[in-house]
């Protein structure tokens, strides 16, 4: 049985790691392309890039590793049925769940490997992706100067150019405006060229401008009256733009640490008392001071309008205070629900992090058993009818999870149903399909329903006969 064991692990490793690392490809083009807006034209550096790479890849880990888990089991166990070794096997007398043992083992390995990632590993490297993303989205676009387009990213100045070689770095036929003064455009410079270069240290941008003219308001002491304007003709003049705004900025990390996705389980579970006892106090507070003040019952509206008679002089002002008080308290109401549906939403937040630790590492079993049941039954190994069934059922999972999680984060759903009903579905399914492997149910066996098929037809036909 070792040797078996042996065997059957060595059998398995190549397909899941090799699984495993497509599917944090696979994975990382589809954040790829929703951030890809946020990285063009910025002028990253190659640490910067690599650094997004690393840590957007660190983030996909318990997502990838259920892919993995599913797919290297279907194409291990379809290709043992495939070579007739499971029928060997199981006419020596070894069923199939003693088969299915050692990487069951393994795949609980796993399981506990993913959750302790999920909570010591993955808040950090959500901290340092979201902290790095966040910095990219501040950073300014690479200077990019293009022909017949005003350019107005360098702070105080706009850049128009008719021109431009971007071999030499020459322009041509240049209007600058200068508004970095409290008067608006009180400077103008027009060059009939232009060489554009940034300095050895990289913190300037350097115009070196030829034949040209600047033109200058004039004011007052007090800038409040116009003299008219300056002109001065040149024959080489030379700019410089300050660029430190182009930079890359760090954020403090620290700045971040107190969000639900950059929690371990003992912080999100102190988070979510904390927040749930803010929450009755809310709660407590509105009912006293709102609910209970005011007295929504018709009886006491009346009581208010006769107590007040006097004061109002025909029906239609009565009528009206009690339109415009009822008004003000349903929009008081509706105010106070809003927020607390907000702290609600908090929540569920802090909660779906929590249970997604637990929920994503559990899957790694589950659709182990899924895998493992229907390669032995679908009897294929390799790239082909395994790969299509694995990514059939994990879209079918993660449709399921997401629809469960987004249902939570609306307040519409409990967390816990919300986000382990991809689980709920696939442990029965998992049960069934691993019974049926193991009495040797034909369930994908399509001969054996074209032949079920073929014999009703026929029988049809004897009895119209």
């Amino acid at each position: 049985m070792r040797k078996l064991h042996l065997y059957l692990i060595k059998s398995f490793l190549p397909p899941f790691i090799a699984t495993f690392f497509i599917a944090i490809f696979v994975l990382f083009m589809q954040f790829l392309w929703k951030w890809v807006d946020e990285l063009i034209g910025k002028g990253l550096e190659i640490d910067i890039i690599l650094k997004f790479i690393i840590y957007a890849a660190t983030r996909l880990v318990p997502l990838a590793l259920p892919i993995a888990m599913l797919i290297a089991s279907i194409m291990t166990y379809g290709k043992l049925a495939e070579r007739n070794e499971l029928s060997a096997l199981k006419s020596s007398g070894i069923s199939l769940i003693r088969i299915m043992i050692p990487l069951f083992i393994f795949s609980v390995i796993i399981s506990i490997l993913s959750f302790n990632y999920s909570n010591y590993i993955l808040p950090v490297a959500n901290l340092k992706s979201g902290t790095l993303i966040y910095d990219i989205q501040k950073k300014k676009p690479a200077i990019n100067i293009r022909e017949g387009e005003f350019y107005n990213e360098i702070d105080g100045y706009t850049i128009k150019v008719s021109k431009k070689d971007y071999l030499s770095s020459m322009m041509y036929d240049i209007i600058i405006y200068d508004h970095t003064s409290e008067q608006s455009n009180d400077k103008v410079i027009v060059s009939d060229s232009a060489e554009m270069k940034i300095t050895d240290n990289e913190q300037y941008l350097e115009l070196k401008l030829y034949n040209g003219s600047s033109y200058i308001e004039i004011y007052n002491k007090d800038r409040l009256k116009n003299y008219g304007h300056q002109r001065i003709n040149f024959k080489e003049n030379t700019i410089r733009f300050d660029l430190k705004k182009f930079g890359l900025k760090r954020s403090d990390e620290n700045i971040y640490k107190n969000h639900y996705s950059m929690m371990n389980i003992k912080q999100l579970s102190y988070s979510i008392d904390s927040l749930e006892k803010k929450l009755e106090d809310k709660e407590e507070y509105y009912s006293n001071n709102y609910t209970d003040k005011f007295n929504l019952k018709l009886s006491s509206v009346n009581g208010t309008l006769l107590k007040n008679s006097n004061t109002y002089r025909n029906k239609k002002e009565k009528m009206d205070y009690a339109i415009n008080k009822v008004r003000s308290i349903k929009s008081i109401l509706k105010s106070n629900s809003d927020d607390l549906n907000h702290k609600k939403s908090i929540i569920n937040r802090h909660k779906i992090e929590w249970h997604r630790k637990f929920s994503l590492s559990f899957a790694c079993i589950i659709l182990f058993v899924i895998g493992a049941s229907l390669g032995s039954i679908i009897k294929k190994g390799g790239f082909g009818i395994p790969i299509l069934v694995s990514i059939l059922l994990f879209i079918l999972y993660h449709i399921l999870n997401i629809t469960g999680e987004k249902q939570v984060k609306e307040v519409g759903l409990n967390p816990l149903i919300g986000m382990w009903l991809a689980n709920l579905v696939f442990t029965p399914v998992s049960l069934i399909l691993l019974y049926k492997a193991t009495t040797d149910s034909p369930l994908l066996d399509f001969s054996y329903y074209k032949q079920t098929i073929n014999n009703l037809f026929n029988r049809g036909k004897l009895n119209k006969s």
